[in-house]
């Protein structure tokens, strides 16, 4: 499998700032969240129907540095790899002026069926698309 990146551009809102003015750390896995849910459905686009679901089992997240009020930031997410009804995904978010790391995350997302609500071996027409 060759991954596919996909990305967007955000600028920090005053929502996102926490008391330390800085970013909420809360607000870093919304965005991998958010980011991983666009690409999802990209991807899907006219391909698949709503018969899946993912949901997360775990996140590692390492925070490099802080982002800050009207700062723009690149997130940028792959599939590295799908294992069973594992699918493995990175995020990076980084500052888009400087390329500095401010969050790299791996995330492990489940497949569930969306009629039954239960994991599910991921299928080949998952397995085919462009992630």
């Amino acid at each position: 499998m060759i991954a596919t990146k996909y990305s967007k551009e955000i600028i920090v809102k005053k929502d996102d700032i926490d008391v330390l003015n800085h970013v909420n750390n809360v607000r870093y896995v919304q965005w991998i969240q958010d980011i991983s849910t666009d690409h999802w459905f990209s991807s899907i686009e006219g391909k698949l129907s709503s018969n899946y679901i993912w949901v997360v089992a775990s996140h590692f997240i390492e925070y490099k540095s802080s982002a800050l009020l009207n700062d723009k930031l690149i997130i940028e997410t792959y599939v590295e790899k799908f294992e069973g009804s594992m699918s493995y995904r990175h995020v990076e978010i980084r500052n888009s002026i400087t390329n500095r790391i401010i969050v790299k995350a791996l995330t492990k997302w489940c497949l569930i069926d969306f009629k039954t609500k239960k994991s599910m071996q991921i299928p080949t027409e998952i397995l085919e698309l462009d992630f």
